[in-house]
């Protein structure tokens, strides 16, 4: 396996938290394309959950054909359901889903959220979670396409304002909506 080119910034490798189906919008599918396709091209590797569909597949395919490294991991109960995409550069198969998702966060630099369902608001909140007490300080991008997340934002913004969280908790998420500006965002 050959090294990555080196990047513009300190982030080499970027967690991506997606759905494992492609959701009602065309644009959520080119957001997961432009987004592998420009980690590809920083030279920042992908780290995902290892399905070969929804916008997981998506993202990987695009960061692979674009000559981008891929960093995938998966529970066993999920290889068949989520149909494992096994040409990665590394594939990872855990026994739980805390274990991938422990695995995911710890390979990478940063965390990208694409559109998904309630596996990608589980993966975002333990993030957030674990950046509240301390675990990493890696930034959090949440790519709002067509404005997707912006319902969560403004219930990130009543927890803040009912006082069950800090104004850090704000602050430490990043709100961008392109891929091109979540690569920027990572810079």
């Amino acid at each position: 396996m050959s090294a990555a080119p080196p990047t513009e910034t300190a982030i080499a490798s970027v967690c991506v938290y997606c759905g494992a189906r492609t959701g009602a919008d065309p644009a959520y599918s080119q957001a997961a394309t432009a987004l592998g396709q420009g980690l590809a091209a920083a030279g920042v590797r992908l780290v995902y959950g290892a399905g070969d569909v929804g916008l997981m597949g998506t993202v990987a395919r695009a960061c692979q054909d674009a000559g981008g490294e891929t960093f995938g991991v998966i529970p066993q109960h999920l290889v068949k359901r989520e149909v494992a995409k096994r040409d990665l550069a590394t594939f990872v198969v855990t026994e739980t889903m805390h274990e991938r998702k422990k695995v995911m966060l710890y390979n990478s630099d940063a965390v990208v959220v694409l559109p998904g369902g309630m596996g990608s608001l589980d993966e975002l909140f333990e993030a957030i979670t674990w950046r509240q007490l301390g675990l990493h300080d890696k930034p959090i991008v949440i790519l709002n396409i067509n404005g997707y997340w912006t319902p969560l934002r403004a219930l990130i913004d009543h927890i803040i304002a009912e006082e069950f969280a800090g104004a850090d908790v704000a602050r430490s998420l990043i709100w961008v909506d392109t891929a091109a500006e979540a690569i920027s965002a990572l810079r």
